[in-house]
């Protein structure tokens, strides 16, 4: 049996999110080197401020400034920073009560080792060189020898040129390992075939295959060749164009039920103009140059397929 695969994969995209007056007064505030926090109704005053009452839901407006001084409340060593991180060094996850306020800010601190961070001791901030409206504004916490102050101070919140959004950065690295069953379907998809397995119980053919037949729960091991042509049972059309994707929109991405597999995978529809593309569409693969796996779908000129041939598959 060949061996199991693995590769390296990331899922990566950008959050773009609209702020409310709330976080853009505490975001605007860290370009100005100001901290503020919200304050409820019981006096408790949050940071990062929220926008209602975790508490009594209770909508909240009265912005407050904190101190840039605080407390570590509790903390974790992390040894091995990873890609991205706010230091490239060692550092402690924190969590500082800043003087002032009620509640802990999560961050970093710089601390040459676990040895010289522990729970109750004093912090300040450590500004980055450059702000732009971005908890990275606060660049890392760092020790603090000054005496701890309650005051708060109100503030109105309004800065010239306020932050109204923030685009965030969203990644997970990771190490796939797709197992036998899997790892027999991308084998032969390198020599231009399709693979599934049949299930023993109910003996529907699934493509890619899992190793267990989704509907009765056993082990599936009967390997089955289907394909390479397949029949477009439902598609939709994509007109947002997605980031490092060298591709035209609009674009029709569709289900594909490959000719001897009860289940449809999904590929993308090429060789025809996006809205001619329709369901019963017969379909054959078009594949990369380097002939590992299908790039596109392309139709192969036949009839198309009468519905009740797929209406079991969408």
């Amino acid at each position: 049996m060949p061996d199991v695969l693995s590769a390296p994969l990331v899922v990566e995209f950008p959050f773009t999110r609209s702020l409310g007056p709330v976080q853009s007064a505490f975001l605007t505030g860290l370009r100005e080197r100001t901290v503020l926090g919200v304050r409820t109704g019981d006096g408790k005053v949050l940071v990062p401020p929220v926008e209602y009452d975790p508490v009594t839901a209770e909508e909240l407006r009265e912005l407050t400034e904190v101190a840039t001084t605080g407390t570590v409340t509790t903390w974790a060593w992390n040894p091995a920073p990873r890609r991205d991180q706010p230091l490239a060094a060692p550092f402690a996850w924190v969590l500082v009560k800043l003087d002032g306020a009620d509640t802990a800010l999560l961050h970093v601190l710089d601390a040459p080792g676990p040895e010289a961070v522990n729970t109750g001791m004093r912090v300040r901030i450590r500004w980055a060189p450059q702000r732009t409206g971005a908890i990275t504004d606060i660049a890392c916490f760092e020790p603090y020898e000054g005496e701890a102050t309650a005051e708060s101070m109100p503030h109105s919140g309004e800065f010239a040129d306020p932050v109204t959004g923030i685009v965030t950065p969203a990644r997970l690295d990771y190490t796939y390992a797709p197992g036998r069953a899997q790892s027999a379907y991308l084998n032969a998809l390198s020599e231009q075939r399709t693979v599934g397995e049949r299930c023993p119980s109910c003996r529907k053919v699934y493509v890619p295959p899992r190793g267990a037949c989704p509907t009765c729960g056993v082990a599936t091991a009967e390997q089955v060749e289907v394909g390479p042509r397949g029949t477009v049972t439902t598609y939709c059309i994509v007109n947002i164009k997605a980031k490092n994707l060298d591709i035209e929109v609009p674009y029709v991405y569709a289900h594909i039920a490959l000719d001897g597999a009860d289940l449809a995978l999904h590929g993308r529809i090429g060789g025809i103009p996006y809205d001619q593309v329709r369901m019963g569409l017969r379909v054959e693969p078009v594949w990369t140059e380097d002939g590992r796996h299908p790039d596109h779908y392309r139709p192969t000129g036949e009839p198309d397929a009468d519905y009740d041939a797929y209406k079991e598959l969408l």
